[in-house]
């Protein structure tokens, strides 16, 4: 009976509840939604404050008439409406003295820059924080001028622990066996110091030449060598090259002959191997192949120091440049002295006036600089044939030491290597040895004339004089001597206002090249060196097979670098080590456009023809 009054109780009071449940809220307009919408997108209206201090403050920088700066800062109210009244009453304040405040700061994440607190004054006080970055200061741009301006290999100092550090010894001759003061282990060492060697020696072990040292100091040396050469060979492997150390060797085989270029100057194998190439021209040059090759037919134990006597200085002249750095070498191009197109053609026609029937090649030379040539129609002088002959007349100063006129048989093993010609040499003002300025050795001026015919000296001897008569008589002479005396233009009449130090330009349909002076910057034996072992790099990586790189930027500590390669130039210059990319191009673009206003009177093209 008592269960049953319980649940009746229980049943009234679930009842009530149920009575009394309040009714829901009335929906809300679509007005209403959209301010909630909104209120939602502008976040809560947080007391804190996005900040890189340790307690949200405003800070405010000052510059006063004195050029004192001063800094205040005054602390947050905890309210944030207090905030925001109290900072814009800054605001309105700070812009009576010339600030503009700073935006609003509302946004938690926006970056450091942007929300920075400090006050932005105008001109020199702008914070690095704040702003456009792209727009500078006149300080920054003035410290960036004078960064840029940093000439490359600038820290290069002779005490300095380099490679490069003793470089100008390394053309020192090594004492011989007949000076007592020096003992063999001291000779030994000098030679192991030299940075760069070049050996030949036969197939039957005989040396031949080397660049340091007399051949009784090395021949161990080169007996090792060819131990190693022939090893490969009979396992019809041939050895190209090996590395030892920083050391490179590289080995050319040409015919009875091994070549060695051993070099700790960082060129590339393919470099190392066009050297070799014009040791081996050169000696072409004297013998001709089929005498060559006669000789180690019949006895290949032959000593080939004996048909080359006398010729030791063409070869250490030619491997000298090579060490020293030649841009000729470099690019396998020539390098012309600059006139104007109107006077190189009266010049070629004064040749071709006074041209014999026996000439084959005519050429006028000015410091080793190509100013005028004349040839058949069908035939052309190569490159690597003309760099023997400058070689041989303004670089080993045998032929410059007779002075006046000279007959050489010569072999141009590009043109035909299995026979002579005969070259007529004549220095135009040529002085005795004793009185020769040496200072005046890039002025010189020298007429060649090339024929086939051994008996036409006195043909070619007349025809030199009527050609000096005619250039005398139009005044190209003087024009002639006027540019030599010049020599090559300054970057600052190149490129004005550009950061560029040094370039490389080559026309490559012309295989000619031109570059600027040397002077002041790279006068140094040492920094030219440097200078052309940058050249080397870009040229080796532009030039490595398989590769598919048209421009090259480079970045080093000591200089900036950039190389690039079309199919109608290659370009390579170098600035100091804070030029910009930017820079760079700007100097390179303005640089390009010269060459190509310039193209007749850096380069000549074509020539007088018959």
């Amino acid at each position: 009976m008592s269960t049953d009054n319980e649940n009746a109780g229980s049943s009234s009071v679930a009842a009530t509840q149920s009575e009394e449940r309040p009714a829901l809220p009335p929906r809300p307009s679509p007005a209403a939604r959209n301010e909630s919408n909104t209120a939602g997108m502008e976040g809560p209206n947080l007391q804190s404050k996005p900040t890189t201090a340790i307690s949200s403050m405003n800070i405010q920088t000052l510059s006063f008439p004195d050029g004192s700066r001063g800094t205040f800062s005054s602390t947050t109210n905890d309210n944030a409406g207090d905030t925001d009244r109290s900072s814009a009453s800054a605001s309105v304040g700070m812009a009576g003295l010339g600030f503009n405040p700073v935006g609003n700061d509302i946004d938690e994440s926006m970056s450091v820059m942007s929300i920075a607190p400090t006050l932005r004054p105008p001109g020199d006080l702008e914070s690095l924080l704040i702003g456009d970055m792209s727009k500078k200061s006149p300080a920054w741009e003035l410290l960036r001028s004078q960064s840029a301006t940093v000439q490359p290999f600038e820290s290069i100092r002779a005490d300095e622990d380099t490679a490069l550090a003793d470089f100008a010894r390394e053309f020192d001759d090594i004492p011989d066996e007949s000076e007592k003061n020096w003992s063999d282990d001291d000779r030994v060492r000098l030679w192991k110091f030299k940075l760069k060697h070049f050996m030949i020696l036969s197939s039957a072990g005989k040396p031949i030449y080397s660049r340091h040292g007399d051949l009784g100091l090395i021949n161990s040396s080169m007996g090792v060598v060819q131990t190693i050469i022939s090893f490969y060979e009979g396992a019809k492997n041939p050895l190209l090259g090996f590395t030892a150390g920083n050391t490179r060797f590289v080995i050319t085989t040409e015919g009875p002959l091994y070549f060695v270029a051993i070099s700790r100057l960082g060129e590339s194998d393919s470099q190392l191997r066009a050297q070799l190439d014009a040791l081996y021209m050169q000696i072409l040059s004297t013998l001709t192949l089929p005498t060559l090759t006669n000789i180690f037919a019949n006895r290949p134990s032959t000593d080939l120091r004996k048909p080359l006597q006398g010729t030791e200085t063409l070869l250490s002249s030619l491997a000298d440049s090579f060490t020293r750095g030649s841009p000729s070498a470099l690019l396998g191009a020539l390098e012309c002295l600059r006139l104007r197109k109107s006077h190189r053609h009266a010049i070629n026609n004064a040749f071709l006036r006074t041209r014999t029937e026996k000439l084959l090649y005519g050429l006028i030379v000015a410091g080793g600089k190509l100013v005028s040539v004349i040839r058949p129609r069908r035939h052309s002088l190569h490159p690597s044939d003309l760099q023997l002959i400058f070689n041989m007349l303004f670089e080993s100063g045998g032929v410059k030491a007779g002075g006046g006129e000279n007959w050489i048989p010569l072999c141009l093993p590009a043109f035909n290597n299995r026979g002579y010609l005969y070259m007529y040499v004549s220095f135009l003002d040529a002085e005795p040895e004793s009185e020769r300025d040496l200072s005046t050795s890039s002025e010189e001026i020298a007429i060649i004339l090339i024929s086939p015919d051994k008996e036409s000296f006195f043909a070619l001897q007349q025809m030199r004089d009527d050609v000096v008569a005619e250039l005398k008589k139009k005044g190209h002479l003087d024009l002639i001597k006027t540019a030599a005396q010049q020599g090559r233009p300054k970057m600052n009449d190149i490129a004005p206002g550009s950061h560029i130090s040094h370039f490389l330009f080559k026309s490559r349909a012309n295989v000619q090249f031109c570059m600027p002076s040397l002077l002041p910057g790279f006068s140094n034996l040492i920094s030219h060196r440097k200078l052309m072992s940058l050249y080397h790099d870009l040229h080796s990586t532009l030039h490595a097979k398989h590769t598919h790189v048209k421009v090259l930027h480079c970045v080093g500590e000591e200089s900036t670098s950039l190389a690039w390669i079309t199919p109608i130039f290659e370009f390579y210059c170098v600035a100091g080590p804070n030029a910009s990319r930017a820079l760079m191009t700007q100097g390179a673009n303005k640089i390009i456009l010269w060459a190509k206003r310039e193209e007749e009177r850096l380069f000549i093209i074509g020539g007088g023809v018959f």
